[in-house]
């Protein structure tokens, strides 16, 4: 699979059919972007993204409760041309200590930039068993289950 090539992952919230969701992904300037830690900065997205191309916005992803950074953002570029050089370059690369993740996305529509998870971060960040700290610390059922005081901190 070429770096530009659309992965298997598909938006379950996505609000059509699926030939809808193709054709849009093959034709978008937007990417999702995954994996950052809660401290990355929209000016840090800028500064790497913009690389590429020039970018319309970035809008960044939010915990849906206290609309703190939660892990992701859309960046959404002019350009096809732009996005595929994100693609092809930024993929894989490391940001505030972390590997992000860019993907396809098929378009920002207002109320994605909120976590899906039950508490209002990433699904993802939920089920996590180890310690993170750019990631919010332990996963949170994880959190819930130990007493505050007897998580280490190492």
């Amino acid at each position: 699979m070429a770096s530009t090539d659309l992965s298997s992952y598909r938006d379950q919230h996505f609000k059509g059919s699926r030939t809808e969701q193709e054709r849009l992904l093959k034709d978008t300037t937007t990417m999702y972007i995954g994996n950052l830690s809660f401290y990355t900065t929209e000016e840090q997205i800028y500064e790497l993204f913009s690389r590429c191309g020039d970018i319309r916005r970035v809008i960044m992803g939010l915990d849906k409760y206290k609309k703190t950074p939660c892990g992701f953002c859309f960046v959404e570029y002019y350009t096809r041309a732009d996005a595929e050089c994100c693609m092809r370059f930024i993929n894989g690369t490391r940001l505030d200590d972390r590997i992000v993740r860019t993907d396809w996305d098929a378009g920002f529509i207002e109320g994605r930039q909120y976590g899906r998870g039950k508490t209002g971060g990433q699904v993802r960040d939920e089920y996590r068993m180890d310690y993170d700290g750019g990631r919010g610390g332990y996963g949170k059922i994880i959190a819930q289950k130990v007493a505050p005081n007897t998580i280490d901190h190492r």
